[in-house]
């Protein structure tokens, strides 16, 4: 429709411009004019080429609330999302569009007081049993104790990749912004800003990489009391339901799924072209690494007998 649109305004604009410029007057026909007809054929390429690549920003438009029979909702002409749990049924969103490659932003408001035993997550997942996952999950705790961020990936449906932070801040007293860039060179996890998580594409030294799947955005609020605070050790308190996620400011750019090739040749973006982390960012993961991390798989030895997984060695920053 954008194309056509365009179209027409343009041929309607080159058309009066020859008009006016005729010292007779008669109109000019369109058909005699090559350069016309070259302007109009450059723009429908850029128009269409164009197209592959989105920015979307609006919950309304962008996703459905795919399961949670009415715990979920929209408002504020869909700048902001409510997810809701109760001791029946969590709730949850998926976008519409599947992208190969992009850089997402959420900012995300937790729920507030005693959420031990709710994970609320925010991811990216393509479908089947071989899927691949950059995974987001915010594990519930009792009031006054820290909230654990957990992350992990999923390639061929495979996972086992595990880190877990305690944040430096309270994630339930405002909003803040959680960023996934997955580009052909590494995926990264901000806070804030902040990265927090990097993995990298060695595909070249043997470790599976998320190239080929086009991914959905997803985020859901559920119970999980059977392992998500301590271990399963503390249960969901459901006297103090419905708990409550608030989600806004929803950024995506990414490229909507075609093939590799015409997601390759439409972004022509700056994180999409990030190989490595600068040096600050690089300091700033280090700190966290330090400070915050309370679990990595790949200092998991016990849980690896057999030599940890190979992307443990590789160009690791601690």
């Amino acid at each position: 429709m954008l194309f056509f649109f365009l179209h027409s305004v343009l041929y309607k604009w080159l058309n009066i411009r020859s008009s006016s410029n005729c010292r007779n007057s008669k109109r000019v026909s369109m058909s005699t004019s090559p350069n016309t007809t070259v302007i109009l054929y450059l723009i429908s390429l850029i128009i269409l080429s164009c197209t592959k690549f989105v920015i979307a920003t609006n919950f309304y438009r962008d996703f459905n609330i795919w399961w949670g029979n009415g715990r979920g909702s929209i408002h504020d002409n869909g700048k902001l999302l409510m997810l809701s749990l109760d001791e029946y049924s969590g709730s949850g969103i998926q976008s519409y569009r599947e992208y190969l490659f992009s850089k997402i932003d959420m900012q995300i408001k937790l729920i507030q007081g005693n959420s031990a035993g709710t994970v609320t997550t925010f991811y990216l997942a393509s479908e089947g049993d071989n899927r691949d996952e950059i995974d987001i999950e915010f594990l519930g705790n009792l009031s006054g104790n820290p909230y654990t961020l957990h992350t992990n990936m999923y390639i061929k449906g495979s996972g086992s990749r595990e880190q877990q932070i305690h944040l430096w801040f309270d994630p339930t007293t405002s909003f803040h912004t959680y960023t996934i860039i997955w580009n052909p060179f590494m995926i990264v996890i901000y806070v804030d800003g902040t990265p927090i998580r990097v993995f990298k594409n060695w595909e070249s030294r043997g470790v599976p990489y998320m190239k080929e799947l086009p991914m959905r955005i997803y985020a859901s609020l559920w119970n999980a009391d059977q392992w998500a605070t301590r271990g399963g050790a503390i249960k969901t308190n459901w006297t103090e339901a419905p708990f409550r996620t608030w989600f806004r400011n929803y950024k995506a750019r990414g490229c909507l799924w075609k093939n590799e090739e015409s997601c390759s040749k439409a972004i022509k973006h700056d994180w999409y072209k990030q190989k490595q982390l600068d040096l600050r960012n690089l300091e700033m993961l280090k700190w966290v690494q330090r400070n915050y991390m309370i679990y990595n798989y790949c200092n998991d030895f016990n849980r690896f007998p057999h030599g940890l997984p190979p992307e443990c060695s590789l160009d690791t920053p601690t």
